[in-house]
């Protein structure tokens, strides 16, 4: 048997990302991973299939140094809207931040992690279309994460949490 990957139809690409989202939605970013590949084949700029890709690379994230970080930003940073390249960057730093403290990374590492999620998210609410708070939402859960650290880890020049509100 040849083992060689088959292309899927365009016309398959609609109900090919249903999937991925659905294999997201059930904690497989594995599967996800594989359909975005499939759909990125035969069309390599659809947008949602990019966001998908990079949510699932991320999904995989463990704190260690097998994550792909780079490919995630990567796919992120090919992303047209400019709101969506800061938003889902900020996505990335967050989830990378949150496996390494999943990890036992201590604050020293993981604060530089939070403060360029946070820095993503500021910047993509200055531009975020009406009604969507989003960037708002994750930026108070980096405040949150932050805040849940022992205080003397949290001993990073220019840190200041304070309110949590993103200056928009």
């Amino acid at each position: 048997m040849e083992l060689k990957l088959k292309v899927i139809s365009k016309s398959g690409i609609p109900q090919a990302i249903t999937k991925a989202e659905t294999y997201r939605y059930l904690n497989e970013p594995e599967e996800t991973e594989s359909i975005c590949r499939d759909v990125l084949a035969v069309e390599p700029d659809n947008q949602v299939a990019l966001r998908l890709l990079g949510l699932a690379i991320a999904d995989q994230f463990c704190g260690g140094s097998s994550d792909r970080c780079s490919e995630a930003e990567s796919v992120f940073q090919s992303l047209k809207d400019p709101y969506e390249r800061l938003y889902y960057n900020g996505l990335l730093h967050e989830r990378r931040a949150k496996a390494q403290l999943r990890a036992g990374q201590p604050a020293r590492v993981l604060v530089p992690l939070f403060e360029n999620a946070m820095a993503c998210f500021e910047q993509a609410a200055s531009i975020r279309p009406s009604e969507n708070d989003d960037p708002i939402l994750r930026w108070n859960r980096c405040v949150r994460l932050l805040q849940s650290l022992p205080s003397m880890e949290l001993e990073a020049p220019g840190l200041d949490i304070g309110d949590g509100a993103p200056v928009a």
